[in-house]
């Protein structure tokens, strides 16, 4: 199994997330960028924002956030202390290539291990790549597909061993 390193983002970051905003592969799914909404969610304390290297090379962004720091959110219903996750990878050449389950796991593990008790996410239903690499990763469909405030969304749990 590969190990991934995760780092915090940083305003020096911004541009490669950027460049990686504008690629069509994460268009397709986060949609036009608007060079707000990093910089804004840097300063937001409900998410945490990484970027994920192999080998010292950064190629994917995940963000972890509580998913009750907003009043509408669809995955509200799991208990204090969960977190929700959203990744891409921003990299073309990294893609299908098992590099998202591998680090998605790693990155709930983390999570499990500060004491979240459940994980969700939220991919947009025909987002087949995205639906499989979650499942890949331990995650199951609970729900959806539903609309929300950020576009329609399946809903997928992975709760921590008890």
């Amino acid at each position: 199994m590969r190990a991934y390193d995760f780092r915090r983002v940083v305003e020096t970051d911004l541009s490669l997330i950027a460049r990686w905003r504008r690629a069509p592969h994460v268009r397709a799914w986060w949609g036009e960028p608007t060079g707000e909404d990093e910089p804004d969610q840097l300063a937001d304390r409900r998410i945490s924002m990484w970027l994920v290297a192999l080998d010292a090379r950064p190629f994917a962004y995940v963000q972890d956030y509580d998913v009750h720091g907003w009043s509408a959110h669809p995955l509200s219903h799991l208990p204090p202390g969960s977190r929700g996750v959203d990744l891409y990878i921003g990299e073309a050449d990294m893609l299908h290539r098992g590099h998202g389950p591998a680090f998605v796991d790693q990155h709930v593990a983390r999570l499990f291990a500060d004491g979240a008790p459940a994980i969700g996410t939220d991919p947009h239903p025909s987002n087949v790549s995205a639906r499989r690499a979650y499942e890949k990763a331990g995650f199951v469909v609970t729900g959806g597909p539903v609309e929300t405030p950020w576009g329609r969304a399946l809903l997928m749990e992975r709760w921590r061993a008890r």
